[in-house]
C-alpha cells in the first residue's frame, strides 16, 4: 500500500526517521490533545493545509502524526477521541486488541521495503503494544492447540508464524486499552489540527491538464459545512484513510466510481472508475461456545493458532448473557423460526441448554476459526448520498468453494482443541460437541436461514452460522483503483492509504498492526519525498 522504497535512499530515510522521533519526543502532547484536537463545530469555515487526511483510524492517526513533523496537517475524524468515553459511536470496524504483524510473504507481495516496515512496526509498538499475561482459559486453549497439532509452539511474538503463538495486545497490564489515537502523541502540536465528529461529504476537484483534488467539504455535528483546501505545491495531497467501507464510498460520493451506478444515484461523474467498490472481502468467522464448569476470567484473544491449512484459531472468555435473544422482534426470526423449533424438538438436550442459557448468565469460552485470505468477494453500493449512512455491502461468503473447504478444516481443528485434555477440564462431562454445534445453530447469531443439515454437515454449519470478523478489505485495489504508489489512477494529489487497497488478503491474524504500520511507513515516504525536493 505504499511506494516501493528505493535502496539508495534507505540510510537517509532511516536517519530522517530518528530525527523525527527525537523532535516529536521533545514537543509531544499527551492525550486528549487539548491544543490541536477540537470538535468540528469549533473549526474554521475555511482553512488551508499541506495534507488533508480523511479518517482518524488505524492508518490515519499514524500518518498524521508522522507528516506533522514536517508539514501542516489536518486530520478529519467522523467520531470522537477514545478517552474518557466508554461508548464510542459512529464506528465502522472494531478490533479486540490483538496485535500481530503481516507475514513476510505479504510484505513482499505488497512491494514494501522490509527494513522500513520493521522500523515502522517498532514505532507503533513502542507506544501502544504490550505482552499479555495469560490466565487460565487462554492458557488452556494454547495447550489445546498444541495438543491438536497446531505446531510449533512459537511462544510470545509479534511475527506471523505457522503454529501456536501468544500475540501482542493493545491492552496494558492494568487492562486499559490503547488505540491508534495514542500515536498522535508523536505529532508536532503546532503542525496538526484534528477535527472531531466531522463527516467528509465529498472531495473537491479542479480541472486542468489532469484532474486534481484540491479540497474537501465536511459537516460538523450541527450539520454545518466547512471547507478545507490543500496549499499550492506539487507534494501537497488529500489522503483518504476512511477504511474499506468509507474510502470507496467517499470516492463514489465525490464522483469517482462506476459511471452507471453514480448516474443512477444522481451523482455527477467526475471519473468513470468501474473498479471502485469492487472486490470487497471479509474473513468469514465461525464459532463454538463452551460453557465452563469453573469460573473464567474475562479475556479477549491473546493466543492464536495459525494452521498450514488456511485458518486462524482464536478464543475469548466471559460471562455470557443470551437473554437478549428473547427480546428480538418476531420479524427478525421469521426466516429461521421453524429451524429453531425443529432443532429444539429434535433434541430435548439442546432445548434445555438453549433455554437455560437464555434464562440466565453463564461463564463460557468462545473458540473461533477464521478463513485466511478468502477467495470469495463482493461489492459495495451506495444507498444514500449522505456519507454518514452506511452503504450496502455484499461479501458473498463461501461463494468460492475453496473458502468453504478451509472453513470445514478449521472447524475440525477447533473441535480437536475443544476435545483436548487442556480444554476438556472446563467442560461439563455430559455435554457433547454435537450439543455445542446444535446450540449455535439454535441461537439467532446472524440473519441467515438455518437448515437441519447444519447439525451434521460442517459445510452447512459454516454457511448457516458465519459471522463477520470485521476484517473488511478491498474496494480500492492496488493496480485497479490506485497505482503501486497508492495514488488514485487518473487524479493528481489524491491517494488512498488503508485496508481498502489490500487486494489479496487481510494481513496477519488481525490487520490493525499492519494498518498502523502502513500509516507510519507512508508518512516516512512522504517526508522523504518532500526533503528530496527541498520543501
Amino acid at each position: 500500500m505504499v511506494l516501493v522504497y528505493k535502496r539508495g535512499l534507505l540510510n537517509h530515510a532511516a536517519i530522517f526517521g530518528i530525527i523525527s522521533l527525537l523532535s516529536s519526543a521533545c514537543c509531544s502532547e499527551k492525550a486528549p490533545y487539548s491544543t490541536f484536537a477540537r470538535d468540528a463545530t469549533a473549526a474554521p469555515q475555511e482553512a488551508y493545509y499541506d495534507y488533508i487526511i480523511i479518517g482518524g483510524g488505524t492508518s490515519g492517526c499514524a500518518l498524521a502524526a508522522t507528516l506533522s513533523q514536517g508539514s501542516k496537517v489536518l486530520l478529519i475524524e467522523r467520531g470522537g477521541l477514545p478517552y474518557g468515553n466508554p461508548t464510542i459511536s459512529n464506528i465502522r470496524a472494531i478490533n479486540t486488541g490483538f496485535y500481530s504483524r503481516a507475514s513476510p510473504d505479504f510484505v513482499t507481495r505488497a512491494g514494501w521495503d522490509p527494513e522500513l516496515v520493521q522500523e515502522s512496526y517498532e514505532w507503533v509498538e513502542k507506544k501502544i503494544v504490550f505482552e499479555p499475561e495469560l490466565q487460565q482459559w487462554q492458557s488452556a486453549v494454547r495447550d489445546g492447540l498444541l495438543e491438536a497439532g497446531v505446531l510449533p509452539d512459537n511462544g510470545f511474538t509479534f511475527d506471523h508464524l505457522i503454529g501456536t503463538k501468544i500475540g501482542g495486545s493493545t491492552f496494558d497490564q492494568n487492562g486499559d486499552r490503547h488505540t491508534a489515537a495514542d500515536l498522535l502523541e508523536y505529532a508536532h502540536p503546532s503542525n496538526i489540527s484534528v477535527h472531531l465528529n466531522a463527516t467528509v461529504q465529498r472531495i473537491l476537484f479542479i480541472s486542468g491538464e489532469k484532474l486534481k483534488s484540491n479540497g474537501v467539504v465536511y459537516e460538523d455535528s450541527n450539520g454545518d459545512s466547512h471547507w478545507a483546501y490543500i496549499n499550492n505545491g506539487s507534494n501537497n495531497e488529500i489522503i483518504v484513510c476512511a477504511g474499506a467501507i468509507g474510502s470507496p464510498q467517499l470516492l463514489m460520493l465525490s464522483g469517482i466510481g462506476p459511471a452507471e451506478h453514480l448516474k443512477a444515484n444522481g451523482i455527477e461523474v467526475i471519473l468513470d472508475q468501474p473498479m471502485v467498490g469492487q472486490g470487497m472481502a471479509d474473513n468469514p468467522l465461525n464459532v463454538l461456545l463452551v460453557p465452563s464448569t469453573e469460573p473464567l476470567e474475562f479475556s479477549l484473544p491473546q493466543i492464536v493458532g495459525i494452521t498450514g491449512l488456511g485458518n486462524y484459531i482464536e478464543t475469548g472468555s466471559a460471562t455470557i448473557e443470551l437473554g437478549w435473544a428473547n427480546t428480538l422482534p418476531p420479524e427478525l426470526l421469521n426466516q429461521t423460526e421453524q429451524i429453531y423449533k425443529a432443532t429444539r424438538k429434535k433434541s430435548p438436550e439442546v432445548k434445555a441448554a438453549v433455554d437455560s442459557y437464555q434464562a440466565s448468565s453463564f461463564q463460557a469460552g468462545l473458540i473461533a476459526e477464521k478463513v485466511i485470505g478468502p477467495a470469495s468477494s463482493g461489492h459495495l453500493e451506495l444507498k444514500t448520498l449522505d456519507a454518514k449512512d452506511n452503504p450496502k455491502i455484499t461479501f458473498n461468503y463461501f461463494e468460492d468453494p475453496q473458502d468453504l473447504q478451509k472453513c470445514v478444516m478449521g472447524m475440525k481443528t477447533l473441535i480437536r482443541v475443544i476435545e483436548s485434555k487442556a480444554v476438556s477440564k472446563f467442560r461439563h462431562p455430559t455435554e457433547s460437541i454435537q450439543l455445542y454445534i446444535d446450540t449455535i445453530i439454535a441461537l439467532p447469531l446472524n440473519l441467515r436461514p438455518r437448515h437441519l443439515s447444519a447439525s451434521f454437515s460442517l459445510e452447512q454449519y459454516c454457511i448457516d452460522t458465519v459471522m463477520t470478523a470485521w476484517h473488511y478489505h478491498g474496494g480500492c485495489h492496488v493496480h485497479k483503483v490506485v497505482d503501486q504508489d497508492y495514488k488514485v489512477v487518473g487524479v493528481d494529489a489524491l491517494r488512498v492509504v488503508d485496508g481498502s487497497t489490500f487486494y489479496f488478503d487481510s494481513p496477519g491474524t488481525n490487520p490493525q498492526a499492519t494498518l498502523m504500520m502502513l500509516g507510519r511507513y507512508m508518512g516516512q515516504k512522504f517526508l522523504q519525498e518532500r526533503s528530496s525536493y527541498g520543501i
